[in-house]
């Protein structure tokens, strides 16, 4: 009788360390996920979001997780299953930093921001990196962002399997590589901005030489700023549709982006 309820109490133990290993990579991922990730989340629902993934996700990489816990336990997997999940989040992540980069270009371009306004999290986005963040997030989870998000914590255990540690080396690379990549995807979308921004400055400057009597600057300010305004309504669609695509798109490539 004691031998069977040791028994059971072992299985009891290994199921429950098994469960908080996958908890916690779900948990570090759900720290910089895009809508669940959000400041504005209340805690309470990103536990609630984590447990709700956990229970989706444990039946599918239970057996080979329950494998791993029973013979090297639990305390060895903690760093490297936080690090991987981190590394989902900032996959997504990273998606939301284009867009708020593209809405810092476009706004510094068009004079309706700092240069560096928000830029140290001290003080918010300007209302350009807000009005396309926030349409992001609307549009990605209106076409699935859940199953973007489980589809990609069940295909990581494929690609970083519980036990074995990320090479430093395979991560930095990855990390150069993901953040000038979203760089760029910013800047490719603040490109009509730019270009607008552009042809101001060469007309503004153009004027000024012809006429240097004329204070330009408090006649083109309104300008650039309507413009910009009106720039924003036209070309917000495109930026965010072009941008839907691509984070579909990688997203579930996970294979090719990890």
């Amino acid at each position: 009788m004691i031998e069977l309820v040791n028994s059971i109490t072992g299985l009891a133990e290994t199921a429950i360390w098994t469960a908080a290993v996958i908890f916690l990579r779900i948990s570090a991922a759900m720290a910089l996920l895009p809508a669940f990730g959000e400041q504005v989340t209340p805690m309470r629902v990103k536990l609630v979001a984590a447990l709700a993934l956990t229970l989706i996700v444990a039946p599918v990489v239970w057996q080979d997780i329950e494998l791993v816990v029973s013979q090297s336990g639990w305390l060895p997997l903690i760093g490297a299953e936080v690090v991987a999940g981190l590394l989902i989040g900032i996959m997504f992540r990273l998606f939301v930093i284009a867009l708020q980069v593209a809405g810092t270009v476009a706004s510094q371009a068009t004079s309706l921001a700092q240069i560096f306004g928000g830029g140290l999290g001290s003080e918010p986005q300007p209302a350009m990196s807000t009005v396309l963040v926030t349409g992001g997030l609307c549009l990605a989870a209106m076409a699935g962002l859940h199953m973007q998000v489980i589809e990609a914590l069940i295909a990581s255990y494929s690609l970083f399997p519980v036990g074995n540690p990320i090479a430093a080396a395979d991560l930095s690379t990855w990390g150069v590589d993901r953040v000038s990549r979203a760089f760029a995807l910013g800047l490719s979308l603040a490109g009509p901005f730019v270009l607008a921004a552009f042809v101001y400055n060469l007309a503004l400057g153009a004027i000024n030489k012809a006429m240097p009597q004329l204070m330009v600057a408090f006649v083109g300010a309104p300008a650039i700023s309507w413009g910009g305004l009106a720039l924003l309504f036209l070309f917000a669609p495109i930026m965010l549709t072009v941008w839907l695509k691509l984070f579909l798109l990688e997203t579930s490539l996970i294979d090719g982006v990890l």
